[in-house]
């Protein structure tokens, strides 16, 4: 197999090297791309070192059989056609595609099929929180139709990117040593603070990280099922947390939901309270399952659910779902 990374050098292209050498991919060849400023570096991979390439419209993506990009939107939409001219299958981490309906866009756990269809030479990659809350709904949904979900979402500044975690620790050593704090990734200090926005707003008063959990969730479930998100930044380094209330077509106890997440692909239960055992943050960074705990009956709706689910933004969130679906393709000989 020969394997590129597109934007190597960010957080996300770096935990992609982490997690395909984890999981002992099948890379025969690597090649790694960046920006004109990140061309020339050079990182270790399996004992050999491999140099950054400017990204170009040339032949460079010429052999290579999946290319996983996260350079952002733009960059995916420019450079598309040059990475898949040759059968380059493209699996983006960015908004470029997720909802062009001639695009997949694919969780492995929920609807990996999916990715067998691309007419385009694309698999688009879900948006982080998306991610990990449709790996929660999934196995509940089977038992039942879910309906309607709210879901109120706690993102770490990893969501941002490596510099925004770099800030966030920048920030608390500034405030120890009594020093004004730097802000330059959000819209307001984010150490000792949450911020209720991430991303743009919209017309109808939700922000577009908002809109993506509402549109991505359907598209993904093949599901009419209503979605709706408050998505706040909180000051934890990696791994986001999510609170989700969701209303199904029959009752669905916390008994049978704990039997449903026990037997899915992806999801670790942390559900003992009088112990002190629930998901968090600080616990989940750097792991790979999706964690589910706090499960118990809506009291004020005989057909609603709540439940907590924390996971890895930069790895679940991003990386290893992008090459879960690139192992799927494999073992489905679906290249």
């Amino acid at each position: 197999m020969k394997i590129a990374i597109v934007g190597v050098s960010g957080a996300v292209g770096q935990e992609f090297l982490r997690v395909l050498d984890e999981r002992k991919f099948p890379v025969d060849e690597l090649a790694l791309f960046g920006s004109q400023r990140s061309a020339g570096k050079a990182y270790e991979f399996r004992g050999k070192t491999i140099t950054v390439k400017e990204l170009q419209d040339n032949d460079d993506f010429k052999g290579i059989d999946i290319a996983f990009t996260s350079a952002g939107a733009g960059i995916s939409k420019e450079f598309a056609e040059t990475i898949t001219r040759y059968g380059a299958v493209m699996i983006d981490n960015s908004s470029a595609f997720r909802m062009e309906g001639n695009v997949p866009l694919v969780v492995p756990e929920v609807n990996a099929v999916d990715a067998k269809i691309r007419p385009r030479g694309i698999i688009a990659n879900p948006n982080c929180s998306t991610i990990q809350m449709v790996v929660a709904l999934k196995p509940l949904n089977d038992i039942s139709l879910i309906k309607r979900v709210h879901v109120s979402t706690y993102q770490s500044a990893s969501g941002a990117g490596a510099a925004a975690m770099g800030e966030l620790i920048t920030q608390y050593k500034q405030i120890a040593a009594g020093e004004t704090p730097t802000v330059e990734k959000f819209a307001y200090q984010l150490a000792y603070n949450v911020i209720p926005h991430i991303d743009v707003f919209t017309d109808n008063g939700y922000t577009k990280e908002e809109m993506k959990m509402y549109h991505e969730t359907r598209k993904i479930m093949h599901s009419e099922v209503e979605v709706s998100a408050m998505c706040v930044r909180v000051p934890a380094l990696r791994a986001h947390s999510e609170s989700i209330w969701i209303e199904t077509e029959r009752s669905i106890s916390p008994e049978e939901a704990i039997e449903a997440f026990s037997h899915a692909e992806g999801i670790v239960i942390q559900d003992d309270p009088a112990n002190k055992i629930y998901p968090m943050p600080l616990f989940a960074a750097a792991k790979d399952p999706v964690y589910v705990g706090r499960i118990r009956r809506d009291i004020s709706n005989p057909k609603g659910l709540f439940f907590w689910c924390v996971s890895d933004q930069i790895k679940k969130g991003a990386a290893l779902n992008a090459v879960q679906i690139a192992e799927y393709l494999i073992r489905e000989r679906a290249l």
